[in-house]
Order: C-alpha cells, then sequence, then structure tokens
C-alpha cells in the first residue's frame, strides 16, 4: 500500500504525453509510418527529438529537415488515421503506476493537476482514450496560455487554479522542456524519462517510474 508522508508539498501536477499516458511511443511510431508511406522516411532520431515540445515548434523542426514544400496536410492526414487506428485499436495505454499514484493521492486528500502541451481538445480526447477523465478536475492545456513549455506558463496556470503557491506544488515530467518549464515555474521537479535517455540536469530527481520517483522526492513513504 502507498502512503504520503509528512510532505513538504501541498500539491502535484503532472505532466501528460510520456508521463501519464504511454503516448509517445505511439505518436513516433505512427509519424515514422506516415513520413514512410510518403516516402521520406525521417532520419532516425528526429521525431523522438520532438517529445515534449509544442506542435508549433515541432513543425517549425520538422520543416526545417523535411523542405517548407514538403505536403504537410497529406502527412497530418496520413499520421491522425495512424494514429486514430492505432487508438481505437489499442486504447491510450498509461505509464506503469499512474493509478497507484493517484490512488494514494486521493486517500491523502493532496490536490492534483495537469499541465500539457496538448491543445485543450488533444487533452480531452487522450483522456478519454485512457479512461482517465474523471481523474482530473483541473487540467490545464496550452489553449489556457500565451506561450507553451519550455515557458512555465501552464504549471503557472495550474497552480493558480490548484490555489497553491508554486514553490509548495511537485511536477512530473518524462522530458527535458517540460522540466525546464516547471523548474521556471518554481517548482520541485521529478523527471520519469519515457522515450529518450535524459541526464536529469533539469530535475531535482530522475527516478525510472513514478512510484520510484515519489518515494524518492519525499512524497511517498519509501
Amino acid at each position: 500500500m502507498t502512503r504520503l508522508t509528512q510532505t513538504r508539498f501541498d500539491a502535484v501536477i503532472f505532466d501528460l504525453d510520456g508521463t501519464l499516458l504511454d503516448t509517445e511511443r505511439m505518436g513516433i511510431e505512427t509519424g515514422e509510418a506516415a513520413l514512410t508511406r510518403m516516402g521520406r522516411p525521417a532520419p532516425e532520431g528526429l521525431l523522438a527529438s520532438l517529445v515534449g515540445i509544442d506542435e508549433p515548434t515541432s513543425r517549425a523542426i520538422l520543416r526545417d529537415h523535411l523542405g517548407a514544400d514538403f505536403d504537410f496536410p497529406h502527412l497530418d492526414r496520413l499520421w491522425a488515421e495512424a494514429l486514430i487506428e492505432r487508438r481505437d485499436r489499442d486504447g491510450i495505454p498509461l505509464r506503469p503506476y499512474v493509478h497507484d499514484l493517484l490512488a494514494a493521492l486521493r486517500k491523502a486528500g493532496m490536490p492534483f493537476a495537469i499541465a500539457t502541451s496538448s491543445t485543450t481538445a488533444q487533452a480531452r480526447e487522450k483522456l478519454a482514450a485512457a479512461r482517465l477523465t474523471d481523474s482530473f478536475d483541473i487540467v490545464v492545456t496550452r489553449s489556457d496560455v500565451p506561450l507553451p513549455k519550455p515557458a512555465p506558463d501552464v504549471y503557472l496556470l495550474a497552480a493558480r487554479r490548484l490555489g497553491i503557491a508554486p514553490d509548495r506544488c511537485l511536477a512530473f515530467e518524462d522530458s527535458d522542456v517540460g522540466a525546464v518549464a516547471a523548474r521556471a515555474a518554481g517548482m520541485t521537479v521529478v523527471q520519469v524519462p519515457d522515450m529518450v535517455p535524459l541526464s536529469g540536469d533539469h530535475a531535482d530527481y530522475l527516478a525510472p517510474d513514478l512510484i520510484a520517483g515519489a518515494r524518492g522526492i519525499g512524497l511517498l513513504a519509501a
């Protein structure tokens, strides 16, 4: 049984993709398949390097690699079709121990929220496919703020909606971009890498999974 300690944190804020949801692998695999269908296989590691980056910035990086005249609308259609097919067939799996950690937070009465680089529509679709819609009352997306991660805006707004000072919030992230954003907001950061190995330079604690991170940072009893 997981239980909270007498912790210095008053709230927990989660990134969505790659932290709660195992969507990064799905996105990379379906994107690579779409590019291959178009006869333009992605350079190795290109799509993985976009993990945690907002969509407009990711598109600019892809444009640099594929060219301004590349048929991005066609890529978007193929990629979306592949994602929907995968999601409808398999659902969206969770990262390890998501339900365990959320259950411990609920039992302790600690508030929690999501701060994501997805749009509001995208976040709602993903949470529904992962059967997590009812788990989160507060979901802050890049649709809600002027600047996406690595700016701290989504984290600051999530803390504001929770009514908790940012320095009393613990953030869980998988990417460096997200970790930079949470730290810039003044939060303690646990980083749980997903697709890309990380140094942990932008986190207060680097962990192999959510429970290990929560224990290592002192949120859960060891």
